[in-house]
């Protein structure tokens, strides 16, 4: 019987991923969803050969019992402060309760431990929640994996295919780290199940700038993508103010300025990854924006 990895978040992108990442390496996976959580994504959780837990986060004792014998609790949480910030407490609270060794919390982003707080909104959430993790009788291991290579194929508003233009802010040499969430999935599960961890690791499938996206666009579509400067870091910093003043949607998880946030992070020296831990598990085969963009390009009709 393989050790028992509890994925809270399940249900969500990267926690379903990590689960059948865990799944394939032989766990034995619990996997916690929300009590009122839609029936349908359950069942297809279920379909997975998942152990699928229905949970009320502020019941610690119900929580805990199922945390027992566990070896590692996953976080795939997201949200704000009551989900960054209370639940993965609750989260965290059964967890050293039911006396498991190690906690993996919810952080899968930019390595933020260089940063201030008030510069980001979304990892100062994540920050505060270390200042509690840390003071607990838990082994915690943070993953830093960039930003999400796939958002380059929309959400990352970085390449407009259709006309042919990587726009960027500040020096197009500049090289930003960007995992796939696959590839974050399976890094995730492989530290789950390792019996010692770091406090952090840090990985980067491809690290990359705006002028070698160019060339790679280049090579995909035979034709000539064009570098656009959208102006200085400092510009972008004065628009995220304006932006978040004329619509604040502060009860949003990722509204137009906190993307912008994330961008000004990313193209922050501070950002950038002295050393990595790719080699950490040999066996993965990290993919490379070449081939994920190769494969979305196809899909356009352009």
């Amino acid at each position: 019987m393989g050790k028992i990895i509890i994925v809270a978040g399940a249900n969500g992108n990267l926690g379903k991923r990590i689960c059948k990442s865990l799944l394939e390496k032989g766990a034995v996976v619990k996997a916690l969803v929300r009590n009122n959580a839609d029936s349908k994504k359950i069942a297809e959780l279920e379909s997975l050969g998942l152990k699928v837990f229905p949970v009320d986060y502020s019941d610690i004792q119900t929580l805990s019992g199922i945390c027992l014998d566990a070896h590692c609790v996953v976080s795939a949480l997201a949200g704000l402060k009551d989900v960054i910030i209370d639940t993965q407490k609750q989260l965290l609270d059964a967890a050293v309760s039911a006396g498991v060794r190690r906690f993996i919390p919810s952080d899968y982003s930019l390595d933020f431990t260089n940063f201030n707080d008030g510069e980001n909104r979304n990892l100062d959430l994540r920050r505060e929640f270390h200042t509690y993790l840390d003071a607990q009788p838990i082994a915690p291991t943070s993953i830093f994996n960039g930003a999400f290579m796939d958002m380059l194929t929309g959400e990352f508003p970085m390449i407009a295919f259709s006309k042919k233009r990587i726009t960027y802010w500040g020096d197009a040499r500049h090289e930003m780290g960007f995992t796939t969430m696959d590839d974050t999935a399976n890094f995730t599960a492989y530290a789950a199940l390792d019996d010692c961890t770091p406090r952090y690791l840090r990985i980067a499938g491809h690290n990359i700038s705006p002028k070698e996206l160019k060339k790679v666009m280049n090579n995909i579509s035979g034709s000539t993508f064009e570098l656009m400067r959208m102006g200085a870091p400092k510009r972008l910093a004065r628009l995220i103010k304006i932006v978040r003043f004329l619509s604040p949607q502060k009860n949003k998880l990722y509204p137009a300025w906190q993307g912008m946030q994330y961008m000004l992070n990313m193209i922050d020296n501070r950002a950038s990854l002295k050393s990595i831990d790719n080699d950490r598990y040999p066996e993965i085969q990290w993919t490379k924006a070449d081939d994920l963009l190769s494969k979305h390009y196809q899909t356009l009709n352009l």
